[in-house]
Formats: C-alpha cells, sequence, structure tokens
C-alpha cells in the first residue's frame, strides 16, 4: 500500500498542472459548504442571544416577526404605538414583575436611537442571560444624556463627555435635532448583539426632542431650550413597544390572553423564542437555497476530478499496461487511481478547510463591526467536520468510476501500437 501510495502521488505530479485546477474547485466547494454553514448556525446564535429573560414583548398589533424585528433587531418600523396609560396598566398586572418601555423612531449618524428607562440595564439580558455591563461611565441618570453601544463608540471614536445631536427619523432623509445636544456618560461592553450599534437616551430625552416638533418638522417659533425643557413634564404620552417579564413563567399565556383582550388599544404580546422561531423560517429558505448550491458547486467539483481522471486514461493506456506487464494485478490498479483521486479530493478538502478557517479569522472583526454579527473562528463544529468527511468520502467514491473502467481496458489494448 505504501507503494501505491507513493507511485498515486507521482503520477499525480506529472500531471499537477490540470489536477490543480481541479484541486482548487474542490477547495471552493469546501469553502462555500463550511463556510455557509459557519454562517447558518452562528447567524441562528446571533439570532438567539440577542434577548433573553424577557418573557414577553408588547406592541401594537401587526406582526409577529415585525414586532421582534423592530423591538429587538432595530429593523423596520412599527406600524403604530402604544399609549403610556397602557405601559402602566401592564406594569400592573399583578403577574408582572417588570416592564421596560422602548421609543424607537430616530438615528444618529445611520445608529438607531433607543429611549427607555434606567430599568433596562438592570433588566435586559442577552445570551445566556448575561447582564449589560458598562465598560465605561455610567447609565444616563438627567435629560440630554445617551449611552452608547460598543461599536457605535467605536466607529465613531466617541469617548465619554463628547457632544452629539440626533436625528429625526432614519435613513438619508432625516432631520437634525441640532438645538439638543447629548452628552455622553456611558459606553456599554460588546454584547455582539443590537445593542452595541444602538444610542441609548431616556424616555424623557425622547420626548424632549419631540416636544415642539409637529409632522416631523420642528414648528417655527416654537423652539425650546435644553435649560427650560429641563423644568418641563416630560412624561412620554406613547412608546413603540415594551419587554415584559413575569414573576413566573406559567402566566406567560394568561398574560398574553389579557394584552390580547385588552379595550384601551388593540395591543399584542409575543413570545421571543417563538417569534424567533418563526422568523429563521423565514430566512431558513435563503439559507437552504445556499445549501443548494454549495452542494451542486461540490457535485460539479467531483465530476470534474472524475472527467479528468477518465480523460487521462486515454493517455495512460501504456502506462498501465505496463505496470501490469510487470506483474500489477487489475485490483492494483483499481486502487492506484482511486487513491490518485482520494489524494487529489484530500488535497482540496484541507485546502478549503484551511481557506474558511483563514477567512472567519480575517473578516469576522469586520462583520462585528459593521453588520454586529459575530462569526466564531475556531475550529469546525461537528456538523462541519461531517460536511468536511463528507466531501472526502464523495470524492473517493467518485474516483472509483475511473478505476472500474481501468479495470475493463484488457493488456494487449495498451500495449499494441495504435494507427
Amino acid at each position: 500500500m505504501k507503494a501505491l501510495i507513493g507511485l498515486a502521488a507521482r503520477s499525480a505530479w506529472n500531471r499537477r498542472f490540470t489536477l490543480m485546477l481541479t484541486v482548487c474547485s474542490i477547495a471552493l466547494a469546501t469553502v462555500l459548504l463550511l463556510g455557509i454553514e459557519r454562517v447558518r448556525t452562528d447567524l441562528r446564535a446571533n439570532f438567539s442571544s440577542a434577548v433573553s429573560g424577557t418573557d414577553l414583548i408588547v406592541g401594537a398589533r401587526s406582526g409577529s416577526t415585525q414586532l421582534l424585528l423592530y423591538s429587538v433587531f432595530r429593523i423596520g418600523a412599527a406600524t403604530n404605538n402604544m399609549g403610556w396609560q397602557s405601559v402602566q396598566a401592564l406594569a400592573g398586572h399583578r403577574a408582572v414583575a417588570w416592564v421596560v418601555p422602548l421609543s424607537l423612531g430616530d438615528s444618529h449618524r445611520g445608529f438607531p436611537v433607543l429611549g427607555t428607562t434606567p430599568d433596562y440595564f438592570q433588566h435586559f439580558r442577552y445570551g445566556d442571560r448575561q447582564p449589560l455591563r458598562l465598560a465605561e461611565g455610567q447609565p444616563f441618570a438627567q435629560v440630554f444624556e445617551a449611552v452608547l453601544g460598543a461599536d457605535v463608540a467605536q466607529q465613531l471614536g466617541y469617548r465619554l463627555g463628547q457632544r452629539l445631536t440626533l436625528a429625526h427619523g432614519s435613513g438619508e432623509l432625516v432631520a437634525e435635532h441640532a438645538d439638543k445636544p447629548f452628552v455622553v456618560t456611558g459606553i456599554l461592553a460588546r454584547t455582539g448583539t443590537p445593542v452595541d450599534r444602538t444610542v441609548h437616551i431616556s424616555l424623557q430625552s425622547m420626548e424632549a426632542l419631540h416636544i415642539d416638533w409637529l409632522g416631523g418638522m420642528q414648528v417655527p417659533g416654537m423652539a425650546l431650550s435644553p435649560e427650560k425643557l429641563r423644568q418641563m413634564d416630560l412624561q412620554p404620552r406613547a412608546v413603540t413597544a415594551a419587554l415584559v417579564g413575569l414573576k413566573s413563567r406559567p402566566a406567560v399565556f394568561s398574560v398574553q390572553r389579557w394584552v390580547a383582550d385588552y379595550r384601551g388599544e388593540p395591543l399584542m404580546a409575543i413570545l421571543p423564542g417563538v417569534a424567533l422561531d418563526e422568523l429563521w423560517d423565514v430566512v431558513g429558505v435563503g439559507e437552504r437555497a445556499l445549501l443548494v448550491m454549495s452542494a451542486l458547486v461540490g457535485i460539479v467539483s467531483l465530476a470534474g476530478l472524475v472527467s479528468v481522471v477518465l480523460t487521462s486514461l486515454n493517455e495512460r493506456r501504456r502506462e498501465l499496461a505496463v505496470l501490469r506487464a510487470v506483474g500489477a494485478g487489475l485490483r492494483h490498479i483499481v486502487a492506484l487511481l482511486a487513491l490518485e483521486g482520494a489524494l487529489v479530493t484530500l488535497l482540496g478538502a484541507v485546502l478549503g478547510l484551511v481557506l474558511v478557517l483563514g477567512l472567519t479569522a480575517a473578516l469576522g472583526p469586520w462583520l462585528q463591526a459593521h453588520h454586529g454579527l459575530v462569526i466564531g473562528w475556531g475550529l469546525p463544529s461537528p456538523v462541519q467536520w461531517a460536511l468536511w468527511s463528507a466531501v472526502i468520502a464523495t470524492g473517493w467514491l467518485a474516483s472509483l468510476l475511473p478505476g472500474l473502467r481501468a479495470y475493463r481496458l484488457s493488456l494487449a489494448d495498451g500495449l499494441s501500437p495504435r494507427i
């Protein structure tokens, strides 16, 4: 067997330029298979870790996925708000332990702004029920103070004590609240969730920003100074949604029904875990399509391996016949071609694995900084190892076809001169 391996390696080296293209195609197929599986796994983990420890999310009636997207992932916008009286009624329910209201809609240089209460830093959990932690400073305590997510502070270069102004709305067409600057009082530690890309302010600050605005524009002649606003009653009139924690988990369905039957305004309450599964079902369509495409690339690459070896058989008839003439049996010829194909497949799979590890290590920080997606750069998971092994096994099985073809060639066919 050792002699066959050496012979197969030397034979492959003689045709290295042709086989190198096959190695590259197999490496590309491996990169796609393992890369997509890693992104799929880490993306699911990112989605699942965005919020934990929250029993219900309450907001205006819409769709459960839509409510989850704008309240947790800061994607999209609410169709309607929920009144402050509804928040107070919800907080007064006997089964509710805490309520954290959320107010969205403004932005700062492309990052969403979240208005909330100090309870947000106490009750919000992510990952495996991990609490938020301040890397620097302290939570906001007064109007016009802001706490920045890690990505906001890093990308914009903000430090404690710096001033910033927020914009009304999001996207390209925004109007600046230039007359109401904020002071950075805290910077949160990195979480790998949408929190990192959020500017946090108090509900009173959010109300102060819009108290002299109407229809998306500041009312002429009614501009109020920050000093005067600090002396006013800035209780919010409405919020976008609310995170709810219960005293007992079994009460989740009764509170959900209470919210659905609430007569003050049409509201809905969703379970974050159930909504995440629904969201993943939608995203999973594209995920499965990418997996199919990568599998097709793998099949084409292995078909290329078979075609290269089959094509080379016509050029190697005499070589194989000479090997048989000096004592190599048919099983040795089949083993030789199978080993050659296995070596090519193994080299391509190893190259693809190295590329995947290198790309995840190189692109991981960039993806986290620009898109908030945390991609692990460690060793592959058991599923990824299984896919990698499947590539090698499939390549070895595919290389048996040329061996069976060579088995059918007669000794005289290889030694007879062809005219």
